[in-house]
């Protein structure tokens, strides 16, 4: 899982670099309104970000604090892949070539991620809730 969460971590990091150096590399559209959607997304996509640095953090030191911060990124991933689809579906975004695809990628892995984050801490919890407080 932490292996995991590090390259989630850097998918994200990744995406945002190239948005906001290059972004014909990732963006599906360029229209004013995309844009500005997406313009929306770096406080939230950094919030996801920090509950997985925070879970990885969590996690090696054995903190019971994990299932907290799992469950936390794994609701977060949730909300922004709704969100995401949603202007997605209602724009046509994914029939809009190359980077539609790349978009529909994105939104695969999001819902990949929530589901499997959340069943992994779900599925341990009773672990976890074991460990050591040092968080």
């Amino acid at each position: 899982m932490i292996g995991a969460l590090g390259a989630l971590s850097l998918v994200m990091l990744a995406y945002w670099i190239l948005w906001f150096t290059d972004r014909s590399a990732v963006a599906s559209a360029h229209s004013s309104v995309y844009v500005a959607f997406e313009n929306s997304f770096p406080v939230a996509d950094g919030l996801l970000t920090f509950t997985m640095l925070a879970s990885i953090v969590t996690l090696r030191r054995q903190s019971s604090y994990a299932l907290l911060w799992l469950l936390l990124g794994s609701g977060g991933a949730f909300y922004l892949f709704g969100m995401d689809v949603l202007y997605d579906l209602e724009h046509r975004v994914w029939f809009s070539g190359t980077n539609g695809l790349v978009e529909l990628g994105i939104n695969a892995l999001t819902l990949f991620a929530a589901i499997g984050i959340g069943r992994w801490a779900w599925t341990r919890r009773a672990e976890l809730d074991q460990v050591k407080d040092t968080a």
